[in-house]
């Protein structure tokens, strides 16, 4: 992978801004080669950022991890998630002790809080906060967070050591553009796009059928998936963590790093799905 294009995590954890996703892996015993051998690729061509989470087949997703990553741990930088019931001072260090033992790793480059439950924010930094103190996490961040949540987060003692946000965000599926995502550039803190190939959130498959995204294909020769992943991480600002289990769908993953959008494409995407002019609630699955 020759693309420049990277997202740093907390000004020391440096990615390309296309990762793979494992949202509904490990449920299916039977897909588990596949899917362990689809994250081997992603990772041989470039894609070292993992996404996972223990809700995803409820730990499945991160064996699947942990086994697609033996041998060679320190050539990506995972990510996963603790329930928010799990994210308290009593819970969240059993917790990343689970999902380190499914991992099989020692430490968890970033571990974000799912989405934001009945547990205090301020008992969840501070609980974060103690995992990154025992080496157990490297950094941790949120997901599924608004702008008033994140405002929130930066008032708290600690909180400011955030270092992202994960929104399910697509071009049919834009409500952080209009103030999330610049309170976080403001800030220099990345957001991680889930779902970025429309699998989830408004119109959900219709973007890539969409004749913005695949007149845009048609011109260049590429996939409209390709068009949605060059879209998500326009700004510099965002890493997008699309799910392949295809080989054929990880490269095209892997090579829509390369893929530039134009001021008229970009400007042509807009037109077929407008940015909100108004605050839209985040889409949340």
């Amino acid at each position: 992978m020759t693309g420049t294009r990277t997202i740093t995590f907390g000004g020391e954890i440096t990615v390309p801004a296309i990762g793979q996703g494992t949202w509904y892996m490990g449920e299916d015993p039977g897909a588990f080669d596949a899917e362990v051998r689809a994250l081997r690729t992603g990772v041989d061509l470039g894609m070292t950022l993992i996404d996972t989470a223990e809700m995803y087949g409820e730990g499945g997703a991160e064996r699947v991890v942990g086994e697609a990553v033996a041998g060679r741990r320190d050539e990506v930088v995972i990510v996963s998630k603790v329930y928010p019931h799990n994210a308290g001072l009593g819970s969240a260090k059993a917790a990343c002790e689970r999902s380190l033992d499914r991992l099989g790793t020692d430490y968890i480059d970033v571990y974000l809080l799912h989405w934001r439950g009945g547990v205090p924010l301020a008992e969840t930094v501070q609980a974060l906060q103690g995992l990154v103190d025992e080496g157990k996490i490297r950094r941790w961040g949120v997901s599924n967070l608004d702008t008033d949540d994140m405002a929130e987060l930066w008032s708290l003692p600690g909180g400011s050591e955030c270092v992202t946000d994960q929104v399910l965000y697509h071009a049919a599926s834009r409500g952080a553009d209009y103030d999330l995502l610049p309170w976080c550039r403001e800030r220099g803190l990345p957001v991680m796009a889930y779902c970025p190939l429309a699998q989830a959130g408004r119109l959900r498959g219709d973007l890539l059928r969409s004749p913005a995204l695949t007149g845009i294909a048609a011109d260049r020769g590429i996939t409209p998936a390709q068009v949605a992943l060059a879209w998500a991480i326009r700004d510099g600002n965002v890493a997008a963590i699309p799910k392949a289990v295809q080989e054929a769908h990880v490269r095209e993953n892997a090579a829509a790093l390369e893929v530039g959008l134009t001021p008229a494409e970009l400007a042509a995407i807009d037109e077929a799905f407008p940015p909100p002019r108004r605050r839209e609630p985040l889409d949340i699955v």
